[in-house]
């Protein structure tokens, strides 16, 4: 059931007190800024309370790392979660809880897999750095050839990539060269009853991972 915009802001006010407790009012003023906004989005129902409250947590983490940050934001027709900039600088994080819709609720690890893997090819050309964020209970799913340095992504990879992100989205369809030029830098872990975020890089996250994925063969 949907929650009212009353519930929603009171969450949202409970995170941003947490999240500027102790901290300048420079900071607080971007927090509240942000908090500001997904709240009108929510009013719209563009946007969920969970999602929302790993958002505020990670844009305070980038906005302590000395980024202007912004949430839901639109760039050539889609919405990126997270968009920062720092100096000439931009980073595009996209926010993954875990959720899978009704409509896959016979084929979640499929979805999940093709999410990510389509969201990484998509997102990443636009900025110089690409980051995913999660909670720690939901481990990500996606291409292990999108951690390698595209020089180092074989045809056979790209053509994985490509035959899997099409079970999902042929409209429009990734292509090749996104494929190819894709690049995950960074994994943001999100403690939401915390507020904190550790930052990891793929490899890293994907060696702790390792065991589960062997264990799916993803």
């Amino acid at each position: 059931m949907k929650r009212s915009v009353e519930q929603f802001e009171e969450d949202l006010n409970f995170i941003t007190n947490k999240l500027c407790n102790g901290e300048s009012e420079r900071v607080c003023r971007q927090i509240l800024r942000l908090r500001d906004k997904l709240i009108s989005l929510y009013e719209r129902n563009l946007v969920k309370i969970n999602h929302s409250v790993m958002e505020l947590i990670c844009a305070k983490y980038l906005i302590l790392s000395g980024y202007q940050v912004d949430v839901e934001y639109a760039l050539d027709g889609i919405s990126c979660d997270i968009y920062a900039l720092k100096g000439l600088g931009s980073l595009i994080v996209e926010v993954e809880t875990g959720y899978v819709p009704p409509e896959h609720a016979v084929d979640p690890m499929t979805y999940c897999l093709v999410r990510v893997t389509s969201k990484i090819v998509r997102y990443s050309k636009y900025a110089e750095k690409f980051a995913l964020a999660t909670p720690p209970y939901y481990t990500l799913c996606f291409s292990p050839a999108l951690i390698k340095p595209p020089r180092y992504r074989t045809p056979s990879e790209i053509r994985e990539i490509k035959a899997l992100c099409d079970l999902y989205y042929t409209n429009p369809p990734v292509t090749i060269d996104e494929i190819r030029n894709a690049r995950l830098h960074v994994i943001y872990i999100i403690d939401v009853d915390k507020g904190i975020v550790r930052e990891t890089d793929p490899n890293t996250y994907f060696e702790k991972a390792r065991e589960i994925y062997e264990w799916w063969e993803i």
